[in-house]
């Protein structure tokens, strides 16, 4: 490759460039952006630009080159951190306390609550255990313990689960926590 006084070359090896200032023979003296001159071998070089401005200058100093390259750049994605706590923690909660599963009690008796309760429970159970979820809070509140009792007789009924008492610090002592084994026999 030729080069001439002005033209505008890169160093292949290192991140240096400049502006050709002599040519002796297969030494170039060129002076470097920070004002520095250097000599290299021709071998050593590349034209970016000539005299004219016609070379490859619209594609090293074009703006939307360097906005590509630094779009190519490996950015590593921040992964999102889930502390201890959290993690244990259930991902289903199912209230069972009677005002928050119909609009009004007036024409039910202790019997038909406690049955709706008792089926909203087996419902959502089922449901959790169709769509793979390991882990159920019940929330059934303290009251006299009856809800708590047929809660326990009918989770016993399932060989493919335990149930505890839940977190007592967000709970109290109102709720039942169920674990779901996946690979029921």
């Amino acid at each position: 490759m030729s080069f001439k006084k002005g033209d505008t070359v890169s160093v292949l090896d290192e991140d240096i460039s400049g502006v050709v200032l002599k040519v002796g023979g297969n030494t170039i003296s060129v002076e470097t952006e920070d004002g520095f001159i250097l000599n290299f071998e021709a071998h050593e070089l590349i034209k970016i630009k000539s005299e004219k401005g016609l070379d490859s200058d619209l594609f090293f100093n074009n703006p939307s080159v360097h906005v590509i390259s630094e779009k190519e750049e490996y950015k590593p994605k921040k992964s999102v951190r889930i502390k201890p706590k959290e993690r244990f923690e259930p991902t289903m909660e199912v209230d069972l306390h009677i005002h928050n599963l119909t609009k009004s009690t007036r024409s039910m008796g202790n019997y038909d609550m406690l049955t709706l309760q008792l089926e909203t429970a087996k419902h959502k159970l089922e449901f959790a255990m169709k769509n793979r979820i390991q882990k159920v809070v019940f929330i059934h509140g303290v009251g006299e313990g009856v809800l708590k009792m047929e809660l326990e007789y009918l989770f016993n009924h399932y060989d493919n689960l335990k149930f505890y008492d839940a977190n007592y610090q967000k709970y109290g002592v109102g709720a039942t926590e169920v674990y779901i084994f996946q690979n029921g026999k």
